[in-house]
């Protein structure tokens, strides 16, 4: 079993910045694909960002690109996500996502283990 927790968010204005931290336990975090998403009410979840077991290549949402940074340390088991210019349209419930695969994927289908999320909200 794998479990996932996120913190980090919070309340910000439009231009502002958060870092999203998920602390992983379980089994080897080295050996999975790690993902962020979001969802909105009424919405589907979509990815933001993912990146390999790695850490070698990432992959981000067009709406995110140079403005969010998702990155990993293995050695202690933490994904994280950097989120500068933040925008009203980012608000949403952030879930951090681990897959039992090194390779990046982006459809929700493919992640086993989900976090509880962490809610972002960015005011005008």
């Amino acid at each position: 079993q794998v479990r996932l927790v996120e913190s980090g968010g919070g309340q910000v204005q439009t231009g502002g910045s958060l870092r999203l931290s998920c602390a992983a336990s379980g089994r080897p975090f080295s050996t999975f694909g790690m993902g962020w998403f979001r969802q909105t009410p009424g919405a589907e979840r979509e990815v933001v960002a993912a990146i390999t077991s790695s850490g070698g290549n990432v992959y981000y949402a067009d709406s995110v690109k140079g403005r969010f940074t998702i990155s990993r340390d293995n050695a202690k088991n933490m994904l994280y996500l950097e989120m500068n210019g933040l925008k009203p349209e980012d608000t949403a419930v952030y879930f951090c996502a681990a897959r039992t695969a090194a390779a990046i994927e982006t459809w929700r289908s493919g992640y086993a283990y989900w976090g509880q999320g962490t809610q972002v909200t960015v005011s005008s």
